[in-house]
């Protein structure tokens, strides 16, 4: 009974949170926005690069970040950033996870892409959990940091 209270409180929950995605290829952009909408969950915004992600810093929750950008490998500083001075939780995705294997000050894990929705799906859940303090199994596909 407790475990279907706690899942009803995460579906419910999960719709209030706003998620920035920060990934300069623009169809898989788009693919995780359409995948994050289908959950009911508002993405504030697309960003390629830093300055575009710090701009939209203030308006998001919970951000998934890419590690290499349209300015070079700036993704682990962004996260680290999006996490210290904004309270996002952050998740990167991307395809060299092990450029930020030993962890990124503040930021939740990496996850490998391609990445399917379902992945996407448990990695926000994840997100929302961690960022309101309750525990949470790490998604199957994650390598959570410390």
């Amino acid at each position: 009974m407790a475990t279907n209270v706690f899942r009803s409180w995460l579906r419910d929950d999960i719709m209030n949170y706003r998620v920035l995605i920060v990934e300069d290829e623009f169809l898989i952009a788009l693919d995780l926005e359409a995948t994050v909408q289908a959950m009911g969950v508002e993405v504030t915004g697309l960003a390629a690069n830093k300055e575009q992600a710090l701009r939209l810093a203030s308006t998001a929750d919970v951000a998934f970040v890419d590690v290499n950008l349209s300015d070079g490998a700036t993704g682990p500083e962004i996260g680290r950033r999006l996490a210290e001075e904004y309270g996002i939780a952050v998740v990167f995705m991307t395809g060299n996870p092990e450029m930020i294997a030993g962890g990124v000050k503040g930021t939740l894990g990496v996850v490998k892409k391609p990445v399917k929705p379902a992945v996407i799906e448990q990695s926000l859940k994840y997100a929302v959990a961690r960022r309101n303090g309750a525990l949470a199994a790490v998604p199957s596909q994650m390598l959570a940091f410390v």
